[in-house]
């Protein structure tokens, strides 16, 4: 069984021609029966009627309040203007701005002048008529609004000349149809226009189908999680949605359409990459509390259109990543721990076989108590456990690479001392990173060293962290705390992402970060961390 198709909806360029045809048609009619029944007085009502037809229709063409929002409406109205003029026999169609402003006129030297006659009515949303002497002499003339949402946006005025009116009168029923029939031509010329640029630009879609288009859209941009954000062909924002805005820390209420990118104050390596006139693919950029995944993509159709980012926070991936980095060099640590004590075990094996006993148990007993040593001066010095535990792993890995890793005396931090608000993983994140980047500094120095110096000082936690290597040059103590820059070559997983996650978290914990030259030479990076919600932080949270 075969159901009956469904008729698609008449399409926008079909619609405006039923409505230019009916215009026409009903001016054309009045026109005639007013024209060969009436004396002078009824051929100039008539001529109101015609105007303010023809006025009227102009003013709901939804190519002229396309055209007014163009950067030079003249170029596009006054060639439409005179085919009207042409079209529906007026002497001229005025289409000006609200303050009477003329956009087209028949002589164009008049173009941008201000029009002669009465508009007080029209720019109050009313249709007027009247008789008066203006450039082309003595005319009935119609002023009409241009509307658009309730909003006065333009005004239209044609007339008629009053000696043509009279000459009008006497014209035979041939001439009128010859105008009619020009009127329909002119009338389907251009909806042809219409129909095909419209269908170039909609892609075959009606007017339905746009509006259920939208509807999608509007729904799909507020269902994405994702960060989705769209920039013109000046790099201005387009559209952004809710992740977007939250994602770049904009807020619900401000308005960043048509802004520049480069206005939205974002961090300048981030702003380079929405800026950048090629791709991007999962580029790691850090915002003031947030690790992003950017991915970037021109919109071309023979030209730049604009640009696509997409944007992915990773900010908890990326804390989870640097706990499993430290956890993977814990595990290192011990691994190379575990050999050097099946040498030291093999060695103290072999002494008793040899038959040297005593002096087994002195190389196993000074063995341990050097080990012994070493974790009682660190957890003597620092009792908090997570931050004890780091420093003794650190300090195997900076063996393992050739570094000396001690704990300086003025090192004093007691277990239960930090608030909730500092968490494990940010202490984690900071330490760790700095110890990381000193052990770096340090390797293959004479007498490499790094020592860490953690305290409680007026309600704030200090930790110091100074290493023997080359230092950093004063010209660099900023671009080292961003990301992407480095000293050293990059290796598979890049480099210059530690600093600049110590600032982050640095700056996220309301925090200080400072960075200056060691006595003995080497750089000296310190971390104040304020043991206390601060008022705007605890708000913030």
């Amino acid at each position: 069984m075969r159901f009956p198709s469904v008729p698609r909806p008449r399409s926008l360029a079909g619609q405006l021609f039923a409505m230019q045809a009916v215009l026409i048609a009903v001016v054309v009619a009045g026109y005639a029966l007013f024209t060969y029944v009436s004396d002078r007085h009824q051929a100039q009502d008539a001529a109101t009627r015609q105007a303010t037809a023809v006025a009227r229709s102009v003013a709901d063409s939804p190519s002229v309040r396309a055209a007014i929002h163009t950067a030079h409406p003249s170029t596009e109205l006054q060639p439409y203007a005179l085919q009207v003029m042409r079209g529906t026999e007026v002497d001229f169609v005025t289409i000006m701005t609200p303050d009477g402003i003329r956009w087209t006129h028949p002589d164009e030297t008049q173009i941008g002048k201000h029009y002669l006659g009465h508009i007080e009515a029209a720019q109050q949303g009313h249709t007027y008529s009247e008789t008066y002497k203006g450039t082309l002499g003595a005319s009935v003339r119609t002023v009409t609004p241009v509307e658009e949402k309730g909003r006065v946006i333009g005004l239209v005025s044609a007339g008629i000349k009053v000696e043509a009116i009279s000459q009008r009168v006497q014209e035979q029923v041939t001439a009128l149809l010859g105008v009619a029939a020009s009127a329909l031509l002119l009338g389907a010329l251009g909806t042809y226009v219409v129909n095909a640029r419209l269908r170039r630009h909609t892609h075959g879609m009606n007017a339905a189908e746009l509006s259920h288009m939208h509807d999608y859209h509007q729904a799909a941009l507020h269902a994405v999680r994702e960060g989705l954000l769209m920039l013109d062909g000046q790099y201005r924002v387009a559209l952004i949605n809710d992740g977007g805005r939250e994602l770049l820390g904009v807020g619900a209420e401000e308005d960043v359409v048509g802004r520049s990118v480069a206005e939205l104050g974002l961090p300048a390596p981030l702003t380079g990459a929405l800026l950048a006139s090629g791709p991007r693919v999962d580029e790691v950029h850090l915002t003031a509390d947030r690790v992003l995944v950017v991915n970037t993509s021109p919109v071309s159709g023979g030209e730049r259109r604009g640009t696509v980012a997409t944007l992915r926070d990773v900010t908890e991936l990326q804390s989870l990543m640097g706990e499993l980095d430290s956890e993977r060099g814990f595990t290192q640590a011990l691994r190379s721990q575990a050999h050097e004590a099946a040498n030291r075990l093999h060695t103290v094996v072999s002494l008793i076989e040899l038959g040297r006993a005593e002096e087994a148990v002195d190389f196993a007993t000074a063995e341990l108590e050097l080990a012994q040593a070493l974790t009682d001066q660190v957890v003597a010095a620092v009792s908090e456990p997570v931050l004890a535990a780091l420093l003794l792993g650190k300090t195997a890995q900076a063996n393992e690479r050739g570094v000396e890793l001690v704990v300086s005396d003025e090192s004093r931090l007691d277990d239960g001392l930090l608030p909730e608000s500092l968490s494990a993983r940010d202490l984690v994140t900071v330490l760790g990173n700095l110890i990381d980047n000193a052990v770096d500094a340090a390797q293959g120095t004479v007498r490499a060293r790094v020592t860490v110096t953690a305290y409680a000082e007026d309600a704030e936690l200090v930790m110091r962290v100074t290493d023997t290597g080359a230092g950093v040059d004063p010209a660099h103590v900023e671009l080292v705390f961003q990301r992407g820059f480095s000293t050293k070559p990059a290796g598979p997983g890049g480099r210059g992402l530690g600093l600049a996650l110590v600032r982050q978290a640095v700056v996220r914990l309301d925090g200080t970060l400072t960075v200056t030259e060691a006595p003995e030479g080497g750089a000296v990076f310190e971390v104040r961390l304020p043991l206390r919600e601060s008022l705007a932080g605890g708000e913030a949270r």
